[in-house]
């Protein structure tokens, strides 16, 4: 029994300290640049919450200088790695595995919230956080200025439904 006891610690120390294989679990879509992405971007971020995104060239160039800019370890052909696998493989319109439902609340912009907002994000990312009443205007008026397909008077509709029910 007390030669064991060492093995049996050891096993118990390698179990606590691996990770689980859900943990290890890399949501994002096969293709040239995934594991770059999977290196880069883990360092800080939830690999999930980063496929759950979608955005054009553009947009997703910005946010990978952005996170250059804040320490993430890219080289400039790695950046274009980056950037041509995230638009190519999490662009608009892109849906890569059924999203969770959500039923948002009746309301007057509700349609909008869903046919509009979806396109680039799943609905959970909508309603799962409860923000400031000041923030949802900004932050619809940002996703316009990033290209939402909403007209002024839309973005406005949205952003009072989204303030209405999704504010703490």
């Amino acid at each position: 029994m007390r030669a064991a006891l060492p093995a049996l610690v050891v096993l118990a120390i390698a179990a606590a300290v691996a990770p689980s294989r859900a943990q290890n679990a890399n949501p994002l879509p096969p293709g040239e640049g995934r594991d770059l992405v999977a290196v880069a971007c883990s360092q800080c971020h939830y690999l999930g919450t980063i496929a759950k995104i979608r955005d054009g060239a553009a947009g997703w160039r910005v946010y990978v200088d952005n996170m250059v800019l804040r320490g993430a370890q890219l080289s400039g052909p790695e950046i274009e790695t980056v950037v041509n696998y995230l638009a190519l493989n999490l662009g608009p319109g892109m849906n890569l595995s059924p999203p969770k439902p959500v039923t948002l609340p009746d309301g007057a912009g509700k349609d909008l919230v869903e046919t509009r907002c979806s396109v680039c994000h799943d609905l959970e990312r909508v309603a799962v956080v409860k923000r400031d009443r000041r923030a949802w205007p900004l932050i619809v008026a940002d996703m316009a200025a990033w290209g939402a397909p909403t007209t002024p008077e839309e973005a406005k509709t949205i952003a009072d439904y989204l303030t209405a029910h999704f504010s703490d």
